[in-house]
């Protein structure tokens, strides 16, 4: 390794922020922290993106990682989500334990989906509103983590 290394946040682009914003904090208790409005041209360059963006980015916290809401407004940008299998390169999931029973109660009102196909009982697979993968675990699983 060459330095100190310190993880920073993890972004995911989101269709809708507030939808977004509502799914994560209501629903799996992230607690929102920032939010900015970088400007078009440092923000393009630093992405690898054209102008114009009408960028917004939401930082929510939740146990020490930070997920940064990525929205962008220009009509340029607009592109529906699509949905990645847990195949394809890159990051594939989210994975929180929960009280797996109340938390899945609540999903599809807040824009998500139950993949119930995946239900192993002891854990589950949903998908935020634009499809990202969150693995649902019991908390018991992050008792046992905790604890190595």
């Amino acid at each position: 390794m060459t330095g100190r290394v310190v993880f920073n946040h993890l972004g995911q682009c989101v269709t809708d922020l507030e939808r977004s914003r509502r799914f994560y904090v209501e629903l799996l208790g992230f607690e929102p922290w920032r939010e900015i409005n970088p400007p078009d041209e440092s923000s393009a360059k630093l992405l690898g993106l054209e102008g114009p963006l009408g960028m917004t980015a939401c930082y929510l916290r939740r146990d020490g990682l930070v997920l940064e809401l990525l929205h962008f407004a220009a009509p340029e940008r607009s592109r529906p989500a699509q949905r990645r299998a847990m195949d394809a390169p890159g990051l594939t999931h989210i994975s929180l334990s929960c009280d797996m029973a109340a938390v899945r109660t609540r999903v599809a009102e807040l824009g998500g989906e139950v993949l119930e196909a995946t239900d192993i009982g002891v854990g589950v697979f949903i998908r935020d509103p634009d499809g990202q993968l969150i693995e649902l675990l019991p908390l018991a699983y992050a008792d046992k983590v905790a604890t190595k």
